[in-house]
């Protein structure tokens, strides 16, 4: 029967050793979860904290990466843009350059080329803020000193948590023995797994408080830097956007602007052959109409045009008073045709 005892014995403390190789092993990638009390009350709540913080500070960091990848890729996005929008800037200005004479389209691209360089100059500078303000500080957190550190620290208390817990049984073990062999022997090795039980209860004291202060002071840290860097990712690219759209809003503007003056604009005077018969009508000024132009007839109310060409713009062409030009077609009213061969009468 003693045999027997003894080759049980063995056996369990080969599967406690095994176990604590287990451990050894894979115990260091993170902080050990377990619900078993293994010294009093106190030591669980410090073990449940330390659990707490360290999943807190892993989310954090797991955060932190993926804003510095989210700011990689607009970086690059950004780049990319800037190579794009260059060479459209350049083909537009090219355009413009080449067709500029009385071409509504090139004064445009002309336009659209010139901004096009200060939206990529607003485009480099976004792109500076992200990785002054977000990518190199982030970077520097998720690597740190301070985190591995205070990570290390919570990893060496789960480690001799979990060795503490071994040791509880090894004791329970050897207590056991002696009630059953209360022999020295017996009593020595149970003496020598309390002392040891005591030892690890007094460095997981020292280390369990030293491990909490540091996680809290990482965590601490990671809330309001990360805080800090993501407001000035949102701040950077509203103002970023805001700039842009001014830029293109002014560009839109002009492009408008240009295109109304161009409609509103006199027709070009397209001399006709002298051997073609025209048709001329007599019409009153019933509005006033400042010329702004060489090419426009002032008028004032109650003066008498001969009207000599009428154009689908809205504008007509004629001549008063030994003058003339073009001036807007409502601003008269027609009184009576007068047929001539291309020559008009001077009218005063």
């Amino acid at each position: 029967m003693d045999a027997l005892r003894k080759q049980a014995s063995k056996l369990r403390e080969q599967v406690a050793k095994q176990q604590q190789a287990v451990i050894k092993q894979f115990g260091g990638t993170g902080y050990e979860s377990s619900n078993v009390m293994v010294i009093d009350e106190v030591e669980m709540q410090r073990h449940q904290q330390l659990e707490k913080l360290y999943r807190a500070t892993r989310a954090a960091k797991d955060f932190q990466k993926d804003i510095v990848r989210a700011a990689e890729g607009f970086t690059a996005l950004g780049y990319k843009h800037i190579e794009t929008g260059t060479k459209l800037s350049e083909d537009c200005c090219k355009y413009g350059a080449e067709n500029i004479y009385d071409n509504i389209l090139a004064k445009a691209a002309a336009v659209y080329g010139d901004s096009l360089k200060h939206v990529e100059k607003e485009q480099e500078d976004y792109n500076k803020l992200l990785y002054s303000q977000i990518l190199e500080p982030m970077r520097a957190m998720v690597i740190g000193a301070p985190l591995e550190d205070a990570r290390h620290l919570a990893q060496r208390y789960s480690r001799m948590r979990q060795e503490a817990e071994m040791q509880a049984v090894e004791v329970s073990r050897r207590q056991a023995r002696v009630r059953e062999s209360p022999i020295p022997e017996n009593v020595a090795k149970l003496h020598a797994a309390e002392a040891k039980m005591q030892e690890l209860k007094a460095n997981m004291a020292v280390l369990g408080k030293e491990a909490a202060t540091a996680l809290a002071a990482v965590e601490s840290q990671q809330q309001r830097v990360t805080f800090q860097r993501l407001v000035s990712m949102v701040e950077g690219e509203r103002t970023f956007h805001l700039r842009v759209a001014a830029i293109l809003g002014e560009v839109e503007a002009e492009m408008v602007s240009e295109k109304q003056r161009k409609e509103s604009a006199p027709p070009v005077n397209l001399f006709e052959s002298n051997s073609e018969k025209t048709t001329y009508f007599l019409a009153e000024a019933v509005h006033n109409f400042d010329a702004e132009s060489e090419k426009e007839l002032s008028l004032a109310v109650g003066e008498y045009v001969v009207v000599r060409k009428v154009s689908p713009s809205g504008w007509s062409e004629g001549e008063c008073k030994g003058k003339a030009g073009w001036f807007p077609s409502a601003f008269v009213a027609k009184r009576q045709r007068l047929p001539t061969n291309g020559m008009a009468a001077e009218v005063y």
